[in-house]
């Protein structure tokens, strides 16, 4: 661990930094974003919210530029933010009521019946005298899966943020004296937001507007001066046959990376990725790169941790909640040197391609469905890859459509409802129709039995 090789801003007083008007803030393509023209496109969206009667503003953008002049325009209007954790047009429809407006770039287009704005870059054509902000005082609303097939809620405050920035800054400042931000993975979800636009603003990081999105981008964009941020979504996917090239960093969040994917990364690109643990409620918690097998976790700095009855981790800091312990679903095995293995999780929220899943949530999507009498969901590992599988029972509606369009027309019109709500990690991947779901001698679904519905 380095400390103190990079100077950092505290969110609170970002927009009052000594940066030179010309430093660059983003970047794309042949087009660099300045502090200059960041403060004053913030200036200006700035008032035009001040103008506007809503309250809470829900933030969904493709451009992570666009977003950023709207997260600290939202902070300086005396706004509060609302994250989604996606941005399909029934998902947003039904989170409709923890926000009054959309703020919106041409990436997403908001379902008709909501307030929305489009945001562009635009200029205030004057000075703004800018204040200290009460980081306590400013809160951030963001969704993750809940075990009870919901959305959960998940309130923050900028001042949990901050905290958290300071021991990334802590940890790992010295990756990004003189680097260039790449990056794989959404803000709308609290790792990108804090690693692929807050860090890097507080540290003058400049970042790319646009995510890569295909593994020969990641090698292409690559260099000795970048630093990935990335999944382990992505990072399986480099395939043997891509060209090594140096990068100065490479950070991976949102599940425990293969060990094979861990070595072909440090193959192609000169080290090991650090993985970070963590979730939306608790921020990052722990870190590791992993070298060999069964590499242990190392806590964040200042974290207290401890184990309950069931072996599952409960943690208590100032990002997550000082005042009292966080208890996680994760089952977990303390050494002496207070390092820690990982188990897994022990309730039914999953992570697929690193989007935390709630198997609760896909089966009352598909039983919404006038196609579907009864849905069970289960997740198979595959290899390297976790999926999900759904055993379903029709209706007599479904049954009449299916025999109309045949199995392969109907599992895609199946999957292309499901998109209204589901992003398409979530999608099961392969289907059984049952005439019922398999149950155990207590009445409850049989799991194995249906697994076994699967194999070939």
């Amino acid at each position: 661990m380095n400390t103190g090789l990079l100077n950092i801003s505290s969110i609170a007083t970002l927009m009052t930094a000594n940066r030179t008007v010309q430093s660059r803030v983003a970047y794309d393509k042949n087009i660099t974003m300045t502090w200059e023209a960041f403060q004053d496109n913030v200036a200006s969206l700035k008032v035009r919210l001040e103008n506007h009667q809503a309250q809470r503003i829900a933030l969904c953008f493709g451009n992570s530029y666009l977003f950023a002049i709207s997260f600290f325009a939202c902070c300086y209007s005396g706004k509060s933010i609302v994250l989604p954790g996606n941005c399909q047009p029934e998902a947003l429809r039904e989170l409709d009521k923890h926000f009054d407006l959309v703020l919106h770039d041409r990436e997403v287009i908001p379902p008709n019946g909501l307030s929305s704005l489009y945001v562009d870059i635009c200029s205030n054509s004057g000075a703004c005298k800018w204040q200290t902000l009460s980081l306590a005082d400013i809160t951030l609303t963001l969704f993750t899966s809940g075990s009870s097939g919901n959305p959960k809620a998940v309130r923050k405050t900028l001042e949990q943020l901050d905290i958290e920035i300071t021991i990334l800054n802590r940890l790992w400042g010295h990756k990004l004296q003189g680097a260039n931000i790449e990056s794989t993975v959404s803000h709308q979800h609290i790792y990108g937001l804090l690693f692929r636009v807050l860090w890097p603003l507080c540290s003058e990081t400049p970042f790319a507007t646009y995510n890569l999105e295909f593994p020969e981008q990641v090698c292409h964009f690559a260099s000795p001066e970048t630093v990935l941020i990335s999944s382990p979504a992505l990072l399986r996917r480099l395939s043997k046959e891509l060209q090594p090239s140096s990068l100065r960093c490479t950070f991976s969040s949102g599940g425990p990376l293969p060990i094979n994917s861990a070595y072909h990364v440090e193959q192609l690109f000169g080290d090991y990725p650090i993985e970070v643990l963590g979730s939306t409620e608790t921020g990052g918690i722990a870190y590791r790169q992993q070298s060999s097998v069964n590499q242990l976790w190392t806590l964040f700095p200042e974290i207290e941790a401890s184990l309950n009855d069931k072996n599952c981790l409960k943690l208590r800091s100032a990002h997550i909640d000082k005042t009292q312990w966080y208890q996680t679903a994760d089952e977990c095995y303390f050494h002496e040197n207070g390092c820690f293995e990982l188990y897994g999780r022990t309730d039914r929220v999953v992570k697929v391609e690193e989007k935390r899943v709630s198997l609760v949530e896909v089966e009352k999507r598909l039983e919404q469905l006038s196609l579907v009498e009864e849905g069970a969901v289960i997740p198979v590992r595959e290899a390297d890859r976790l999926s999900l599988f759904a055993a379903i029972v029709l209706t007599t509606e479904g049954n009449e459509v299916l025999k109309e369009l045949g199995k392969g027309k109907f599992w895609i019109a199946l999957r292309k409802a499901l998109l209204k709500w589901l992003e398409p990690a979530a999608i099961p991947r392969k289907f059984r129709v049952l005439d019922e779901i398999p149950l155990n001698s207590q009445g409850k679904r049989h799991p194995s039995e249906i697994e076994k519905l699967f194999q070939e």
